[in-house]
């Protein structure tokens, strides 16, 4: 049999009797509640206290007079003294103290919160703020809570106010030590209409102390109280850009900004003007979070735009030493390697600007002394100009073994693997940190920076009305940096690229196109370890040249012949044939063919030239093609090293020749001129010069089958 349902008079009883049992409790409870958050639930400050202290395993102390806690329409928290301990093993007397705190949390927060996502507090304002954040070696902080300490995300702040406060941060592992005040005071708006005479919150924030054991100080100060942090757009109102200007000083770094930001724990929303100044750029790029290199004293100015972890960054102007450049720049530091690409301008580089970057050192800064009535500001910029100079020489004293030449101080490649880059190079004029020669105009390259390996892909530098092209690529994945080279220069007019300055309108000493090609490969924690290790080929050959007469004769100890020259003056010889092809093995270059030839005479070179020792062992030959009545003609040697090189010649065939002139002279003084009589060997240098065609034939061939894949 089917069950009927109740009467409708039945189920009526049945509901007035359910509100007349429960009516009551309902009544008395929001009856309760009503009384509680009249009251606000004062009661709740011991139980509270208790429930944080088993969470942070800290001791906890809510001060129960006129303590007030509400819940409707969110949490919203009334204490008139807040604190929280230090760990046990610090020495600091708690870790937050706070008097007159005003806390208010939304539910929707508190649910995400719950939920996993990380907490936002809707507003904390305090009267005062005494806190003691601390970090040992081992990692240790005292922002760590519980049994098993483990980092803790810092919580989303809707608004952080603090009228006064003092906040001591001590990181070993950063060698920071700092102290940071804060003062949020009131002030009076000057403008006009309804707003004026209203009080608006000016911020003001100083820190002095130490970070990475550098002297350091910041002074900040905003329009208004900074959020303490954007949210990504968890707040139920659009977040209001605050004015702002900040100057720091770490080390002899500075920076100055006047613009806008939305929170002040990571500068979000940072929009306005900078300046940059310091002995290096790396002396900034810790605490820019960017990787820089190690260069000359710079200044740079330009717009700066962060949003969430972009840093897009304009540069107005930038000097570095002598060098004058500008660009635009995107930083991507949220990625898994942060990323910076953009364009790199400039009207003049000079490479010693950069100096340890490019393995050099810096030019040195010649300061003049003051004179006898100067001030004491002004002796004490020059001391800190003295200083900059003591740098430069200590860098360049580093830089280079003893009795080297060539730059020995070891590269930092760790910065290769902090980030990645995709940066066009623009620019007009590279000094090359050398008055012998032309610099290069321009200069133009995409580089490139990607897991570690930085390559200068699509060279392209015009020098001499010849040009430069290639790539080049530096490998720092390991503790040890693979070098290759890959590149071409066509149409070099040597006697522009290379300074050579002759009074009385004398002919340069060698002139022509120069082209040639090199494939290179080297290893090293420096510029002189890869030198030291280079092995491949390098070729170069002279089209339409001239070399210097008395050069030539001279070389070949032609006295009679250089004599007439130096009665007539010097003039220029065709060059019909000049090939230098070149093999490297461990940083040792040898000749395969190096040849002169002009014509007045071929000169042929062997030996070797030593990167690795920086040590000379070449030897020439100079062939004449003709009749020369006084000569002491020897092979020549070029000997020692790259500092301090010797030219002298081969004593043995030189000894047999005055030895013959001696024993001649003894029987005739006119015989003694015989063995000095040179007639000499058109047959050889032809053969030599047909050689040398060859060469430049095949070299020429080759280049015309590479053109097009380029």
């Amino acid at each position: 049999m089917a069950l009927q349902a109740p009467p409708r008079a039945v189920r009526w009883q049945l509901w007035r009797r359910w509100q007349v049992a429960v009516g009551p409790f309902v009544l008395a409870l929001l009856a309760g509640v009503a009384l509680g958050e009249w009251m606000g639930w004062h009661f709740l400050a011991a139980p509270l206290q208790n429930f944080l202290a088993e969470k942070l395993g800290r001791r906890v102390q809510i001060a129960s007079n006129d303590f007030t806690i509400r819940f409707v329409g969110g949490v919203r928290l009334n204490a008139p003294q807040f604190e929280v301990a230090a760990p046990a093993w610090s020495q600091s007397p708690h870790m937050i103290s706070a008097t007159d705190v005003l806390l208010e949390m939304r539910y929707v927060d508190l649910w995400r919160a719950y939920t996993g996502q990380r907490l936002r507090i809707h507003k904390l304002q305090a009267s005062s703020l005494d806190g003691y954040l601390e970090r040992r070696a081992d990692g240790a902080a005292s922002w760590q809570f519980g049994a098993t300490p483990s980092g803790v995300a810092v919580p989303f702040f809707g608004t952080l106010q603090v009228t006064s406060g003092v906040l001591r941060y001590n990181d070993v592992p950063l060698g920071a030590n700092v102290i940071a005040k804060l003062s949020l005071a009131n002030s009076v708006s000057q403008g006009a209409g309804p707003s004026a005479d209203i009080n608006a919150n000016r911020l003001q924030a100083t820190a002095t102390g130490r970070y990475r054991d550098q002297p350091l100080k910041v002074e900040l100060e905003s329009s208004g109280a900074l959020p303490w942090e954007a949210d990504g757009g968890t707040s139920d109102r659009a977040a209001v850009p605050v004015a702002l200007t900040m100057d720091a000083k770490i080390g002899r770094a500075e920076f100055a900004f006047t613009g806008t930001a939305l929170d002040a724990l990571h500068l979000g929303g940072l929009t306005g003007r900078f300046s940059l100044k310091g002995p290096s750029l790396a002396a900034v790029g810790d605490p820019l979070g960017v990787t820089l290199p190690t260069t000359s004293a710079f200044r740079t100015e330009g717009r700066v735009v962060r949003q969430g972890d972009t840093w897009r960054v304009v540069v107005d102007d930038a000097t570095v030493g002598a060098s004058r450049l500008n660009g635009a720049f995107t930083y991507e530091a949220g990625l898994p390697v942060p990323k910076l690409s953009g364009q790199l301008r400039g009207t003049r580089l000079l490479l010693a600007d950069l100096g340890p970057a490019v393995g050099m050192a810096p030019k040195a800064v010649t300061v003049p002394a003051p004179p006898a009535n100067s001030s004491k500001a002004t002796a004490k910029n020059n001391l800190k100009v003295n200083a900059s100079a003591k740098d430069a020489a200590s860098v360049k004293g580093a830089g280079k073994a003893a009795g080297k030449v060539l730059p020995g101080r070891l590269f930092d490649l760790k910065v290769l693997r902090v980030m990645d880059a995709n940066v066009l190079i623009d620019i007009a004029d590279v000094d090359l940190n050398t008055s012998l020669l032309e610099p290069l105009r321009p200069l133009h390259t995409h580089l490139q920076l990607i897991g570690g390996v930085l390559t200068l892909r699509d060279l392209d530098a015009r020098t001499a009305d010849g040009q430069l092209r290639g790539d080049m690529a530096l490998d720092g994945r390991t503790n040890k940096a693979l070098w290759s080279a890959n590149v071409r220069w066509d149409g070099v007019r040597l006697e522009r690229w290379i300074h050579q300055e002759r009074k009385g309108g004398v002919p340069p000493f060698v002139s022509g196109r120069m082209n040639g090609r090199a494939n290179l490969q080297g290893e090293g924690r420096s510029t002189a370890e890869i030198l030291a290790t280079l092995k491949g080929t390098a070729r170069t050959e002279l089209q339409g040249g001239a070399v210097s007469h008395l050069m030539v004769e001279a070389g070949g100890l032609d006295i009679a012949q250089a004599l007439g020259v130096l009665f007539k003056g010097d003039d220029a010889l065709p060059v019909q044939c000049a090939v230098a092809d070149l093999v490297a093995q461990n940083g040792l270059f040898r000749p395969r063919v190096m040849v002169l030839d002009t014509t007045d005479s071929s000169v042929w070179v062997d030996g070797t030239l030593s990167l690795a020792t920086e040590a000379l062992d070449l030897r020439a030959v100079v062939m004449p093609k003709d009749f020369s009545p006084l000569t002491l003609r020897t092979p020549l040697h070029v000997g020692g090293s790259f500092g301090n090189p010797s030219v002298s010649v081969e004593k043995g065939p030189l000894g047999l020749k005055l030895a013959g002139a001696l024993l001649l002279g003894l029987i005739n003084p006119l015989a003694a001129l015989i063995p000095l009589v040179d007639p000499g060997d058109a047959d050889a240098a032809r053969r030599g010069a047909e050689g040398c065609q060859g060469l430049m034939q095949r070299s020429t061939a080759k280049r015309t089958v590479e053109k097009p894949a380029r």
